[in-house]
């Protein structure tokens, strides 16, 4: 069960680098695609800086995921682990409250779902 544990948190992380690269790269492109019914079509342009700025955020958190997946000593790596998960939780919890209710099962769902695999088999 560690092993579905560690992926659970990968997949946290690879959904986060995706964030990153829309937010930050393709923001007027995919960044369009998913908050269409979000943000008029003529904020886009302008937001650029703002939603490259959020997609820098995730990469920290994607790679602090990544991160607790590397460390060989186990305590260290559960602490880690718990913390960024705990990060994406909070930051998914916010969303869903000010943002979209949506975040909430895309962001804050899966990154609970990770650290109850986490604190249960690592």
């Amino acid at each position: 069960m560690e092993v579905v544990a560690k992926i659970a948190v990968a997949l946290v992380a690879v959904e986060h680098f995706y964030i990153l690269y829309m937010e930050m790269f393709a923001w007027e492109t995919l960044g369009k695609k998913t908050f269409k019914n979000a943000l008029p079509e003529a904020l886009f342009t302008p937001t650029k800086g703002l939603a490259a700025n959020q997609g820098l955020y995730n990469g920290f958190l994607a790679g602090g995921l990544v991160w607790s997946l590397l460390i060989a000593e186990k305590a260290w790596a559960f602490n880690v682990g718990v913390f960024f998960l705990s990060c994406v939780i909070i930051a998914g919890l916010y969303g869903a409250v000010t943002a979209s209710k949506s975040i909430f099962f895309k962001q804050a769902l899966p990154a609970i779902l990770a650290l109850v695999l986490v604190v249960l088999f690592l």
